[in-house]
């Protein structure tokens, strides 16, 4: 795939210069407990989800399950298909920030005396650099909607403030795979739009074995 040549690499520096959603977790897990953790959660975060009443720890064991889920899609599928170029450069940054992301919410869990979940085997259809991309492209830009559909059903203004900060990390995340991929970094006209579990779960679910 030579498209990867597309993408502008300071579209993604932004994640290394700003605040990662790593640090922001961890920042959160330390500063304030699990309540400023719980919305630094994985990219499929939904508004449904948020309306369960859900104790800290199952919510957090929920997002500790999708960030085992995007780690392993950088680190372990990323090096599978061979990635080359930008493409790479992207994997390894985003899979070493999905790490942190996995190692402060288990921080935060064992902080509420709960026990982090076990991580699950996921499958992923991706056997080249393009449908990497592609699948990658689906997953950052439903993590954004997610977050988006979250935000209505917070009522801390300290963990909307974080969801806040974190989406837009996302955001640049989906722009970043969006230009490796040829196609616009704002593709929805200006406006994202929130989504429901059923549509998270539609794109995440079929991954976890």
């Amino acid at each position: 795939m030579t498209n990867h040549d597309l993408a502008n690499p300071q579209l993604a520096a932004c994640e290394v210069h700003g605040v990662t959603r790593g640090a922001f977790i961890l920042r959160g897990a330390l500063a304030a407990g699990a309540v400023y953790g719980t919305a630094a959660v994985g990219p499929f975060v939904s508004q449904a989800f948020a309306q369960t009443g859900g104790g800290d720890v199952d919510i957090l064991n929920f997002a500790l399950t999708l960030e085992y889920l995007e780690a392993d899609f950088y680190t372990v599928k990323g090096k599978q298909v061979g990635l080359s170029g930008q493409a790479k450069a992207y994997a390894t940054q985003f899979g070493e920030e999905e790490a942190a992301h996995v190692s402060a919410l288990e921080a935060a869990i064992k902080q509420l005396g709960g026990t982090p979940v076990k991580k699950p085997k996921f499958s992923f259809p991706a056997t080249s650099q393009s449908s990497f991309l592609a699948l990658a492209s689906v997953l950052e830009n439903t993590g954004v909607g997610a977050y988006n559909g979250a935000a209505p059903s917070i009522s801390s203004k300290m963990v909307l403030a974080a969801a806040g900060s974190i989406v837009q990390v996302e955001a640049r995340h989906a722009a970043a795979i969006n230009l490796l991929l040829g196609k616009s970094p704002t593709p929805t006209a200006g406006f994202d739009k929130p989504l429901t579990k059923k549509q998270v779960l539609a794109a995440a679910g079929p991954l976890i074995k």
